[in-house]
């Protein structure tokens, strides 16, 4: 289907370095601050975050549509969380919070597409196995 690129660039030490990160129109920085603490610039996690809101409100949408619906907006919401276990830092889950506007569509088959897209969208199923665990508290409304 496609093919995408990153690109991530570190200089220096773990501590005291810094990098960018870019892919199609984005660049932006990123350094220890921003990943373990509250520093400016982003970090893997954020934009794993943004990989898996986007993934599964498109996935959702697709699911949506084959139902002869149209959605009025699919707003997610992913929170990443990198803990540390006894091998070093660990991504041990991600909460998805989605809200829906959908005219015509039942909360029962809201509940039944809300499921499946979270466990068949490409980056839940890249996720699949791991020890990342994926929580969903999907609304309709």
């Amino acid at each position: 289907m496609s093919t995408r690129n990153a690109k991530a660039v570190w200089n220096g030490t773990l501590k005291e370095g810094n990098g960018t990160m870019s892919f199609s129109n984005y660049e932006g920085p990123f350094t220890f601050a921003s990943r373990f603490e509250e520093g400016n610039g982003t970090n893997p996690e954020e934009l794993i975050g943004a990989a898996i809101a986007g993934c599964y409100s498109m996935f959702l949408s697709a699911l949506i549509s084959g139902q002869d619906l149209t959605p009025g907006s699919i707003n997610t919401t992913a929170t990443v969380t990198l803990e540390k276990d006894d091998i070093g830092p660990n991504i041990s889950k991600i909460d998805l919070v989605c809200k829906v506007v959908c005219e015509g569509l039942s909360q029962e088959k809201f509940n039944e597409l809300a499921a499946t897209a979270k466990e068949k969208c490409p980056i839940s199923r890249l996720y699949a196995g791991s020890t990342a665990q994926i929580n969903l508290n999907a609304q309709l409304g």
